[in-house]
């Protein structure tokens, strides 16, 4: 597979209409970040319990990174704290998430990574559900591309990751909050509706985009990018006008 964008990250995958293009080190094994909460939405969603109500425990609480400002007794809806996980990328929302779901994040993460096995995910590998630096916690580009995919095939994810702001209030309508997407793409790049962006020290500067425009849409994920929000503008740029010249595929 041709690699036209020479040094814009240590691995990256483009897709028109689905379609592998472009790609450098896509099978590669990296650190995901923040994108790993793909999967826990994907798994939340899955359940369909978005009505529950969550109390939040001190475990939660304590995450750290970017995070929501949940405290210990919290009661929020799964349906808020997955949007302020996938949108603002709360820590502290993906974990109490988890540990909702499955009693514990061991448990959690153990579905994660029976989920991405089914899903054909062979280098991928799950141990914690935030996207926190761990020895062994990798994944590569094309398999997130198949990710994003999947989780972008559900409207409860891909209606949250579309806005550039959200809105969200706990269940007992004390706290308000309003969600800026850090993904920077989304309402600035024409096109843009989703879907995650994630920084670590090891993963580096991350990011998974989709647009659409004139009936085509392009998936670029990116990993341990050089300078993520003008590479990918410059790269869906090139897929649009690549489609554009050579057609539907």
């Amino acid at each position: 597979m041709p690699d036209p964008f020479a040094g814009v990250a240590s691995a990256y995958e483009v897709r028109i209409d689905g379609a592998p293009v472009w790609a450098h080190a896509a099978s590669t094994p990296l650190p995901p970040a923040s994108l790993t909460k793909l999967m826990t939405a994907l798994l939340v969603v899955e359940a369909d319990r978005l009505d529950e109500v969550v109390t939040v425990d001190v475990r939660s609480a304590a995450a750290t990174g970017s995070r929501l400002g949940l405290r210990p007794g919290d009661r929020w809806r799964v349906a808020d704290l997955l949007t302020a996980a996938l949108v603002a990328s709360a820590n502290d929302a993906c974990r109490a998430l988890a540990q909702w779901h499955d009693g514990s994040e061991a448990k959690f993460v153990a579905r994660m990574n029976r989920r991405a096995a089914a899903l054909g995910l062979v280098r991928t590998h799950f141990v914690n559900a935030c996207g926190h630096d761990a020895p062994g916690h990798v994944s590569s580009a094309d398999d997130l591309a198949r990710l994003a995919e999947v989780a972008m095939a559900q409207p409860a994810i891909a209606e949250r990751v579309r806005h550039p702001t959200a809105q969200i209030a706990d269940a007992d309508g004390a706290h308000a909050v309003t969600l800026r997407n850090r993904n920077a793409l989304v309402g600035r790049y024409p096109g843009a509706i989703g879907v995650k962006s994630g920084f670590t020290a090891r993963a580096g500067k991350c990011v998974i985009a989709m647009a659409e425009r004139g009936g085509a849409r392009v998936l670029l994920v990116l990993l341990n990018g050089r300078d993520r929000w003008w590479d990918a503008h410059a790269i869906l740029d090139r897929a649009f006008a690549h489609r554009a010249a050579n057609g539907a595929r």
